[in-house]
């Protein structure tokens, strides 16, 4: 009990210091000027070193299959966070943190479970450690700021499947059986469907969106065409006396003003590339549904973003004719086009089922136990 108390305190307090992530991140780089990804590098790699010296000299018995393993899961996380780079140095420094973080927690839930010594001790963290991800990602969804994503809820998905192997390594069973012992099956069951829950939940709230066709241009957006210009009317009226001009890090994201800022970001770079016939359908979005947010100053985008008249109409002159309809591409990350009931039909199946069958096990072990009395 006192183990299962620490996996999820720590993981908790992992999830809060999510808003507080960017002050550290800005001190490091403010301390470390021009060198904070090396920083960051170097940490980690101190931080991988110390737990794999520590973690060989806990190694007493059958070393050559548990050091392989250990060594084996390093190599793993490596190759992945090399592979999926971005190239961006301070991201990708970032990235590997989270390496290091799900790697203790699939650590600290591998010891709760530990004592079943079946297959749960995999099963289970694994379960735990998706739940604790996609919280993760979802609270960072709700931060000004920050970004929360299906990607990285991957990202830390690997990172628990190579802390397992990590811990499995460390502290192997004696007595492990791949036959399930007596509440393993309902537990697996019941930890999978609600891990399955929780990352429906995230992508409900996060990835579905609808598309919005309105005289020539086209465009994904979480909300509804009706609810974009009811959020137009609501912030017009709102940021004539609160505009939002200071980042408030203890706050609630504004998903409204974040898409009008996709689209803001995704005319600039058109314009910039002479890619006018673009330029010019992401700005008739943005003054179609985005009005306040090109109108409004605010701490993303400290001047007025809307075109002034002569570059409205230079703009109308340079993108040429030919194009029937626009289709704008600015979203940062992917917004499914799936019915809200078809996409919970599944989902409920997915929670649903694995808890089910999990409790079927057990009720055919308790009768076939009860037989063999």
């Amino acid at each position: 009990m006192i183990a299962h108390l620490i996996a999820w305190l720590v993981s908790g307090a992992i999830v809060l210091s999510a808003p507080f992530m960017g002050q550290i991140r800005a001190m490091l780089r403010s301390a470390f000027p021009g060198h904070f990804a090396a920083v960051v590098a170097g940490a980690v790699g101190v931080a991988v070193v110390a737990a794999v010296g520590a973690a060989l000299i806990r190694v007493r018995d059958r070393r050559a299959v548990r050091y392989g393993t250990i060594l084996g899961a390093v190599a793993a996380a490596a190759a992945y966070s090399f592979a999926t780079a971005s190239g961006t140095p301070d991201v990708d420094a970032v990235e590997r943190v989270h390496f290091l973080e799900y790697g203790l927690i699939s650590l600290l839930f591998y010891r709760a479970w530990s004592a079943t010594a079946d297959v749960s001790i995999v099963a289970l963290p694994v379960a735990a450690g998706v739940i604790v991800g996609t919280v993760e990602e979802w609270f960072q969804w709700f931060i000004p700021n920050r970004v929360g994503e299906a990607r990285d809820v991957l990202l830390n998905l690997v990172a628990i499947g190579c802390g397992l192997a990590f811990s499995i390594g460390v502290g192997a069973p004696r007595a492990f059986s791949w036959r399930l012992r007596p509440g393993s099956a309902a537990a697996i069951g019941v930890w999978s469907g609600a891990a399955a829950l929780v990352f429906a939940l995230f992508l409900s709230s996060v990835h579905l969106g609808h598309q919005i066709r309105e005289e020539g241009i086209a465009f994904r957006s979480r909300y509804t065409s009706a609810g974009l210009v009811s959020l137009a009317a609501d912030r017009a009226e709102r940021w004539k006396t609160s505009p939002p001009k200071t980042l408030v890090r203890l706050s609630r994201e504004d998903q409204y003003m974040d898409e009008g800022l996709w689209h803001i970001r995704q005319r600039n770079e058109r314009w910039q590339a002479n890619d006018f016939a673009a330029a010019w359908g992401e700005n008739r979005i943005l003054e179609a549904f985005f009005a306040p947010v090109i109108d409004t100053p605010s701490y993303a985008a400290p001047g007025i973003s809307r075109w002034p008249a002569e570059q409205r109409e230079d703009a109308a002159g340079r993108r040429g004719g030919g194009m029937a309809e626009y289709v704008s591409h600015a979203e940062p990350y992917p917004l499914f086009l799936l019915p809200r009931s078809v996409f919970w039909s599944i989902a409920g199946a997915c929670a649903v089922l694995p808890a089910l069958a999990g409790v079927a096990c057990e009720r055919r072990r308790a009768a076939a136990a009860a037989v063999t009395v």
